[in-house]
C-alpha cells in the first residue's frame, strides 16, 4: 500500500473531505483535529466501510437528503474493507477473542492432533451408524452426550470410556425409537411432571399387585419386577442352567425346570397385573392426559404397547441412562473395540496437550507487556488453553481482579467491566485491539489502523503505554497507520516519540460549508522558541507580550514594575494609552536574553493601537490560516481591549486603580448592575467566556487556542467593535 485516496463527501458531519496519503513518505499519518472538526466521523465512516454491511453505510444521519460518497482507493484499487481495523476505545461491543488461535495455535501440533482425531472419528462414525441402527435416535451422539455429561468438557470418548464397564452381554432389547419417549422438545417430561400425581398413583398400584404375586416381589429397598425377571430370562435362555441339573423353586413351593415353563409363569404374572382393576383405571388416566396433547402422540402409542414402561419413567432420568447403557450393551463388542483404541491414543493425545502449553510463549508475551506497560488492577487468564490451540475454538478469558491489598478475585468480562473505572475499561479495550492485532501480524497482508482519540480519559502512565504500542506498531512493514486526536498533548508526544518528520503530522480545520481541509502540522516543538526567534513579526511581538508577563510573575512577583507595564497592555490602565512598542521590547530585551541586541523597525509605533490594527488586519486576511496561535492570541488581547474601552466609557466614575485583579470582570459585574438589560451584555459574556484562558497563555497550557475556531475571534472582536 503505497498510496491512499480520500474522496468523502456527507460522511456524518463531513460535508466535503478529499486528500492523498502517500505511504511511501511514512507509513503512519498523525492528525490532530480539534473536537467537530472530522476526527469521530472520519473513524466511524471507515469503520462502516471496513463492515462491508449493505443496510448500514456511511451517511448523513441528519440530513437525510444529501447523498453520502465514500471513495477508498488503495494504489488506484477499491480498498478491500477487511484490511480496515479502526480503532476506539470506547467500543465496548470489539471482541477479539476469537483471534486468539490465529497467533497460539502450533501448526505442527495442531496436525498431529487432528490426525489422531481424524481415525478416531472415522471409526467413531461407523460405530455411530451402528448406534443409530440400535436406537433409532435422529442424533444418539449428541443425545448421549448430554445424558451422561456432566460439563462441556466431556467428550464422547471420555463418556463412553467412564460407561464401558457397565455394557452387559444381558441386555433387554427395546422395540421404541428413543426419541419417542425422550423427545428433544422434552415434551413427555413436561407430561410426566405436570402430571406426578396420577403417574405415582400407577406405581403404588404396581407395587401393591406385585407385593401379593407368588412371583414378583416388593421389599423395604428393592423391586423384583418385570424387569429383572426378564434379566433373569436373558441369562439362562440357552437352557444351559436346567441342563446342569438347576432348578428354580419359588416361594409357594412351585419348582420350575425348564425356561419354556419360567417364560410362561412370567407372562402369566404380567398379565394378572395388567388386568388388575385399579391399575386399568389409573393406567386410563393417564391415557386420557396423554390424549388431550397432540405433540405425544407418538409416545401415547409406545405405552399402549407396553404399558410398564410408565413403571421405569417414574425416575425419568435414571431410565434414560438405563436405556443408553443397553444400547450400547447390543454393540458391546464395537464399543469396546473404539474405547480400547481411544486410550492407546490418549496417551500420545496427553502428550501433544502437555507439549501445546509450550507453545503459549508470545501470549504469555503479549500479556506481560500489557500488564508492565498498563496501570490497572487485573491481570488475564485464559481458561480453555488447550482448546484454543487444539481445536481452536475461542478463547475464554476471565480475569484476576486485586486492588493490591487483597488476593485476587476471579472475574468474568461482564462483571469486570462493572467494576472499573472509564479510563480502566479502555484499557481493557485496547486489549482486545492488541489481539486484533497480533493475529494481522500472520497474515502477510498489509492493514491500514485507524487509532481514534485511543489516549482519551487516560492518565498519564497509561498515555505512555499505548503511545509505546503505537510506536511498535509503526515499526513493522505490514501496517499503515492514522493516528486521530483531539488531544494536543498527546498529538506533540506521539509526534516527538515516532520521530515522524514534519510533513507526515497535519492539523485538520472545517469551514463553514463543512468542508474538511489538511494543513502542515503545527508547534510540535516549543512554541516559545518559534516565538522568540519571530519577535518582530507584530503578531508574535504581541503575542509574546503575555509569556513575558508570566515569566516576571514566576520569577519574581505581581508588584514587579514590569510587570505592571506589561498588565497595561492586556487591560485598559491609565498608562496603556501611552505605552509604544519599544517601552515593550525594552522589557523583552530584559528578559529574554536572545533579544537583548536585538532591534525592531515598528518601535516608535503607539502598541495599543498596533494590536487593533493587526487585529483588523487579520480580520481583513482573504486567506486566513486558522491554525496559526498568533493570530488567536492577537485577536483575544483586541477583544479584551475593545470591550474594556467600552465599559469604562460606560462606568466614567469608576477609579481603574483601585482594582487590583481581574479587572475586566469587576468592570463587567459593575457594568451589569448598572445596566442589567443592556443588549451588549450577550457580547461581553462572550468575551469573559472565550479570552482568559487564550491570554494568558503559558509554556503548559496553550490547546484551547489550537481549538478554537479563529471565524469565532474574529465575529466577537468584530462584534466587540461595533458596541455603542
Amino acid at each position: 500500500m503505497n498510496n491512499l485516496k480520500i474522496n468523502l463527501e456527507n460522511c456524518f458531519g463531513i460535508g466535503k473531505f478529499n486528500y492523498e496519503f502517500d505511504f511511501t513518505k511514512s507509513d503512519t499519518f498523525l492528525i490532530y483535529a480539534p473536537n467537530g472538526t472530522m476526527k469521530t466521523s472520519f473513524a466511524k465512516t471507515f469503520d462502516l466501510i471496513s463492515k462491508n454491511d449493505s443496510q448500514n453505510k456511511p451517511c448523513d444521519r441528519i440530513y437525510e437528503s444529501r447523498i453520502p460518497k465514500f471513495d477508498i482507493l488503495v494504489d488506484d484499487l477499491d480498498i478491500d474493507p477487511n484490511m480496515i481495523l479502526v480503532i476506539n476505545a470506547e467500543d465496548n461491543s470489539f471482541d477479539a477473542s476469537n483471534k486468539i488461535s490465529t497467533f497460539l495455535a502450533s501448526k505442527e501440533l495442531k496436525e498431529k492432533y487432528d490426525r489422531i482425531y481424524l481415525d478416531l472419528n472415522n471409526m467413531k462414525g461407523e460405530f455411530i451408524k451402528k448406534l443409530k441402527v440400535v436406537s433409532q435416535s435422529s442424533d444418539c451422539e449428541t443425545e448421549f452426550t448430554n445424558t451422561f455429561s456432566e460439563n462441556s468438557n466431556n467428550s464422547f470418548f471420555e463418556l463412553l470410556l467412564k460407561q464401558i464397564d457397565n455394557l452387559s452381554d444381558s441386555f433387554i432389547k427395546y422395540k421404541f425409537k428413543y426419541n419417542d419417549v425422550f423427545d428433544k422438545k422434552g415434551n413427555v417430561k413436561k407430561f410426566l411432571d405436570k402430571n406426578k400425581g396420577i403417574l405415582e398413583q400407577y406405581v403404588n398400584n404396581y407395587k401393591n399387585i406385585i407385593s401379593k404375586s407368588k412371583f414378583f416381589k416388593e421389599s423395604l429397598n428393592n423391586t423384583f419386577g418385570t424387569y429383572q425377571a426378564n434379566q433373569i430370562v436373558k441369562s439362562i435362555e440357552d437352557n444351559s442352567f436346567f441342563e446342569a441339573g438347576h432348578k428354580f423353586v419359588l416361594e409357594d413351593g412351585t419348582e420350575i425346570e425348564n425356561i419354556e415353563e419360567l417364560q410362561k409363569i412370567i407372562q402369566e404374572e404380567i398379565q394378572n397385573i395388567l388386568n388388575d382393576e385399579k391399575l386399568k383405571k389409573t393406567f386410563q388416566k393417564v391415557d386420557n392426559a396423554i390424549g388431550a396433547n397432540i405433540e405425544l402422540r407418538s409416545f401415547k402409542k409406545v405405552i399402549e404397547k407396553n404399558k410398564l414402561i410408565l413403571i421405569d419413567l417414574n425416575d425419568y432420568e435414571k431410565f434414560k441412562r438405563e436405556v443408553w447403557i443397553n444400547y450400547f450393551s447390543e454393540i458391546k463388542q464395537e464399543a469396546t473395540e473404539l474405547i480400547t483404541h481411544y486410550k492407546n491414543k490418549k496417551v500420545e493425545l496427553e502428550k501433544i496437550v502437555s507439549e501445546s502449553k509450550k507453545e503459549f510463549a508470545l501470549w504469555t508475551k503479549i500479556i506481560s507487556t500489557f500488564n508492565s506497560r498498563f496501570f490497572v488492577p487485573f491481570k488475564v487468564i485464559i481458561s480453555n488453553q488447550e482448546d484454543i490451540i487444539l481445536k481452536q475454538e475461542t478463547a475464554n478469558l476471565e480475569f484476576d481482579y486485586s486492588d493490591r491489598n487483597d488476593d485476587p478475585v476471579r472475574q468474568d468480562r461482564i462483571s469486570l467491566l462493572n467494576i472499573l473505572s472509564k479510563g480502566e475499561q479502555r484499557a481493557y479495550f485496547i486489549l482486545q485491539f492488541l489481539f486484533e492485532i497480533e493475529s494481522r501480524k500472520l497474515s502477510h497482508e498489509k492493514s491500514l489502523i485507524i487509532f481514534d482519540d485511543v489516549a482519551d480519559s487516560f492518565d498519564y502512565k497509561n498515555k505512555f503505554a499505548i503511545i509505546e504500542y503505537i510506536k511498535e506498531i509503526h515499526q513493522l512493514a505490514s501496517f499503515r497507520t492514522f493516528i486521530l486526536t483531539h488531544n494536543f498533548d498527546f498529538y506533540r508526544t506521539v509526534a516527538s516519540r515516532l520521530r515522524l518528520d514534519r510533513d507526515v503530522v497535519y492539523m485538520t480545520t472545517k469551514s463553514i460549508s463543512n468542508e474538511v481541509a489538511i494543513h502542515k502540522g503545527e508547534y510540535i516543538n516549543d512554541i516559545f522558541t518559534y516565538f522568540i526567534k519571530n519577535y518582530s513579526k507584530p503578531k508574535i511581538f504581541i503575542s509574546l507580550i503575555s509569556f513575558v508577563r508570566n515569566l516576571i510573575e514566576y520569577s519574581e512577583c505581581k508588584k514587579n514594575a514590569e510587570y505592571l507595564t506589561l498588565t497595561s497592555c492586556l487591560h485598559r490602565k491609565d498608562i496603556s494609552d501611552s505605552l509604544t512598542v519599544n517601552d515593550i521590547f525594552d522589557i523583552y530585551k530584559n528578559r529574554l536574553v536572545k533579544l537583548s541586541d536585538k532591534t525592531i523597525s515598528f518601535g516608535g509605533e503607539n502598541l495599543i493601537q498596533l494590536i487593533l490594527d493587526t487585529a483588523n488586519s487579520i480580520c481583513n486576511e482573504p486567506d486566513i490560516n486558522e491554525i496559526i496561535v498568533e493570530n488567536k492570541i492577537t485577536l483575544a488581547i483586541a477583544i479584551r481591549l475593545k470591550a474594556e474601552e467600552y465599559l469604562i466609557t460606560k462606568l466614567p466614575e469608576l477609579d481603574l486603580n483601585a482594582i487590583t485583579k481581574n479587572q475586566t470582570q469587576v468592570l463587567y459585574r459593575k457594568y451589569l448592575e448598572e445596566f442589567p438589560e443592556s443588549e451588549s451584555i450577550d457580547i461581553l459574556d462572550k468575551v469573559n467566556l472565550m479570552t482568559p484562558e487564550n491570554i494568558h497563555i503559558n509554556a503548559f497550557m496553550y490547546e484551547p487556542l489550537i481549538d478554537m475556531s479563529v471565524h469565532h475571534l474574529i465575529d466577537l472582536y468584530e462584534d466587540t467593535c461595533n458596541l455603542n
